[in-house]
C-alpha cells in the first residue's frame, strides 16, 4: 500500500548513531533494502520456516533484517546486543538457527561493543549455524574482528550483488513470524512465538489508535529491537501504519545528560514512548536538561515496560509534556505482542499510576489457578 502512493518517498526510518551520524530510509528505499537482503539470504540457502538469529546494534539493518526474514518466510529470533556469548548461544541453539546476522560492532557510551567477537565465542558451540552475515557499522575500516572464510559474509558485499525484486512469500496467517526469548530472570529463557496474521493486525491497530498516529508524525519508541517493544512499536506496528519512526543507537546520557532531548528537538519528534525506569533516571538527572530544549513538537507521551509510579507520571506530564500532552500508559507482555490495557488519547481520563481500560477488542478476565 505504501509503495503505490505518496508514502513511497516519505521517511520510514530516521536513524541517529551515537557518534551523531544520521541516515534516513524512505519507504521505497526500505523496501529495496529488504528485498535485496531477502535475496541474499535465499542465496545462502535460507528459506521458508528456517530460523535466522539477529544480533545487531540499533542500526537500520536490524529492521531490514527482520522485515527481510518476514518477506521470504524465514523466522527471525532477535537477540539483544547487550547479551553475553553464552546467552546468544543458548538462544541460537534452542531455535536451531541456520543463519546469524551480526555486526563488527556498535557504539555504547563512546565505546565499541565488539559484537562479532562475542558472536564468534557463541558460535563455537552452535552447530546449526551455516553462515554469518556481518554488517560493517562504521564507514572506512571495520572494527577489528575475525572473518572466517566460507562461513562469514560482509553485508555490503552481499547487498551489492542482490536484486531488489523479491516477491513476498505467501504464508498462512498462523505460520510463525518470529521467536523472541524472555530475559530468563525467572529461569531458562522461554521462546515466545508470534504468527504472521494476528500479530500484524494487533500491532497495526494498537499503533494507529493508542498513539493516534497522523501522517506527519515522527514516532520515537526508545526501546531496543532486542525486546518485544522494539519489534512491535519500532518495526512492525508503526511502519504498517505509515509512520516515520526514529531509531537511536546509543545511551540516553552520552555524551551529555540531555542527549534524548537534543534528538527529540532536532528531529521534531511528535510521539515519544519510553519506560518508567528511564523517566526516573531523567528525574534524577534534573529537569534543566529537558527544559533547555524545545520539545513543543511533542503532542503525545507513552509509558511501557513496567508500572509508572504517580511521581514519575506527574514529572513526565509536566516537564517533558509541558502539561499539555496526554500520556498513554500501556500494559502488555512479550506473550501478547501488543497493547492489552491502555488509555486512548482523547477518549479516556488520565490518572497517574492507572493504566486505563482494556484496548478495544480485548476480553479481560481474572482467573484462579484452575482457570475459573
Amino acid at each position: 500500500v505504501h509503495l503505490n502512493g505518496p508514502r513511497k518517498n516519505k521517511a520510514a526510518l530516521i536513524w541517529e548513531g551515537e557518534p551523531g551520524e544520521i541516515r534516513t530510509l524512505t519507504y521505497l528505499q526500505l523496501h529495496r533494502e529488504v528485498c535485496k537482503l531477502g535475496n541474499a539470504m535465499k542465496r545462502l540457502g535460507v528459506g521458508r520456516g528456517d530460523r535466522v538469529a539477529i544480533y545487531l546494534p540499533m542500526v537500520p539493518e536490524a529492521a531490514v533484517a527482520m522485515l527481510a526474514c518476514a518477506r521470504i518466510g524465514a523466522v527471525h529470533s532477535v537477540v539483544f546486543g547487550g547479551f553475553s556469548p553464552d546467552s546468544l548461544a543458548d538462544r541460537i541453539n534452542d531455535a536451531e538457527a541456520k543463519l546469524l546476522i551480526t555486526a563488527d560492532g556498535g557504539w555504547r557510551r563512546g565505546n565499541i561493543v565488539p559484537l562479532k567477537n562475542a558472536a564468534d565465542q557463541a558460535l563455537e558451540r552452535c552447530p546449526t549455524v551455516q553462515n554469518v552475515i556481518i554488517v560493517k557499522r562504521a564507514h572506512g575500516e571495520p572494527f577489528p574482528c575475525h572473518v572466517k572464510e566460507g562461513r562469514d559474509h560482509w553485508y555490503h558485499r552481499l547487498m551489492a550483488d542482490s536484486s531488489s525484486d523479491c516477491p513476498a512469500e505467501e504464508l498462512d496467517s498462523e505460520e510463525m513470524l518470529f521467536i523472541l526469548y524472555t530475559s530468563g530472570t525467572t529461569g531458562k529463557p522461554k521462546g515466545i512465538v508470534h504468527t504472521t496474521g494476528g500479530y500484524a493486525v494487533h500491532t497495526f491497530v494498537t499503533s494507529k489508535y493508542t498513539f493516534d498516529l497522523k501522517e506527519d508524525d515522527v514516532f520515537w519508541c526508545t526501546a531496543d529491537v532486542g525486546w518485544v517493544t522494539g519489534h512491535s512499536y519500532i518495526v512492525y506496528g508503526p511502519l504498517q501504519a505509515g509512520a516515520t519512526c526514529l531509531m537511536y543507537e546509543g545511551a540516553p546520557n552520552y555524551p551529555g545528560l540531555d542527549r534524548f532531548w537534543r534528538i527529540a528537538e532536532d528531529h521534531r519528534v511528535t510521539v515519544f514512548y519510553t519506560a518508567p525506569t528511564a523517566i526516573r533516571a531523567f528525574m534524577k538527572w534534573g529537569r534543566q536538561h529537558v527544559l533547555s530544549h524545545d520539545l513543543s513538537s511533542i503532542r503525545l507521551l507513552g509509558s511501557v515496560g513496567e508500572p509508572i509510579n504517580p511521581e514519575a507520571w506527574i514529572w513526565y506530564h509536566q516537564i517533558v509534556g509541558g502539561g499539555r500532552c496526554p500520556i498513554v500508559d500501556t500494559w502488555w507482555q512479550t506473550e501478547t505482542g501488543g497493547h492489552m490495557i491502555t488509555g486512548l488519547p482523547g477518549l479516556t481520563t488520565m490518572k497517574p499510576g492507572f493504566a486505563g481500560p482494556v484496548f478495544p477488542g480485548i476480553d479481560l478476565a481474572i482467573v484462579d489457578e484452575a482457570g475459573e
